[in-house]
């Protein structure tokens, strides 16, 4: 379309025809119009060919770029779908975990069990109920004495002498040997003195060296000024009474507490008086619920109750203690 609109002359020249100014302003209007139309229909064919393009084929319009972002559509699709289900989860197990957990500590109402001090305070009675039972004339169950010591005898028929001194000693009364010896009396009976030499062949019995009984022993002490007493079929249950009251007990028994077979013998005075070969003497200074303990020259052991007894026995319990 061409149009030439002149001034002058008021005419206006379109597509060859001239038109007359007269009516100008009609003209523009038509004008106006036109151009409204053309822009609406240049709005129309836009819309139509956007629309069309969704329905085409997309190779015609770039389909590599477009197939990428199809591509990471897929991913963003595929990446975001898994995560939103991750959440759930974590966040199921945890209220579980804590629930759980939190009730079964409480199990400690157990560790407060306090019927434990009642099987305690029951036992202790039951010990204290025995030992009030021991009466007055009962020794303890054990007891030991310090303080004796023993040296070995000078001559093998001295032993009397030698346990004489060593028990004097402990009560703080210091004699020799033999200056002991030398005051016993020298006898072919045993009870009255001693049956020697001090130097025979042990083992044997009298009228041979065999030794001394307890009564001239006991009265030897007595001139040194100590409270000795020989005692026959004193009871065991005496002698440990003696040793829990601090007094160790010269006894008389066979070798180093070795069996022996008592032997009556018939001394010169006509007297019958019981010996055994062996004879010997040790001091007793303790004791416990399986036997006895005994010093012996320079020597301390322990023996059996079983075994001491017997011993002990074979010359009719015979001793010293200290009364």
């Amino acid at each position: 379309m061409a149009y030439d609109f002149n001034c002058r002359n008021h005419s206006l020249t379109l597509n060859g025809l001239l038109v007359r100014t007269g009516k100008t302003k009609q003209l523009l209007i038509v004008l106006l119009a036109f151009f409204v139309c053309a822009l609406f229909l240049l709005i129309g064919g836009v819309a139509f060919l956007s629309s069309g393009l969704s329905g085409f084929d997309a190779s015609a319009f770039g389909i590599v770029s477009n197939t990428i972002e199809i591509k990471r559509l897929d991913n963003i699709s595929l990446t975001n779908s898994p995560t939103p289900f991750q959440p759930l989860p974590t966040n199921t197990p945890t209220p579980t975990a804590t629930s759980t957990n939190t009730p079964t500590p409480t199990i400690t109402p157990t560790s407060t069990s306090t019927p434990t001090p009642l099987p305690t305070n029951t036992p202790l009675p039951i010990p204290t109920s025995t030992s009030t039972q021991r009466t007055e004339d009962e020794s303890p169950a054990s007891a030991s004495i310090d303080g004796v010591i023993g040296y070995a005898q000078s001559y093998s028929l001295t032993c009397e002498s030698r346990s004489a001194v060593d028990w004097a000693r402990y009560f703080g009364t210091s004699i020799n040997e033999m200056d002991f010896q030398a005051a016993l009396p020298v006898s072919d009976n045993p009870e009255i003195g001693f049956v020697g030499p001090i130097g025979g062949f042990p083992g044997q019995i009298p009228p041979n060296p065999y030794g001394v009984h307890a009564p001239p022993v006991a009265s030897v002490l007595r001139e040194y000024g100590l409270t000795a007493t020989a005692v026959r079929g004193y009871s065991f249950e005496k002698l440990k009474k003696q040793v829990s009251n601090g007094n160790p007990v010269i006894v008389w028994v066979i070798g180093n507490v070795w069996y022996g077979v008592p032997v009556d013998y018939t001394a010169s005075d006509g007297s019958t008086v019981t010996v055994a070969h062996f004879e010997h003497t040790a001091i007793m200074v303790g004791y416990d619920e399986e036997g006895v303990t005994l010093v012996d020259n320079n020597l301390v052991y322990w023996r059996s109750t079983a075994a001491f007894l017997d011993s002990w026995g074979v010359l009719g319990n015979m001793a010293i203690i200290a009364k």
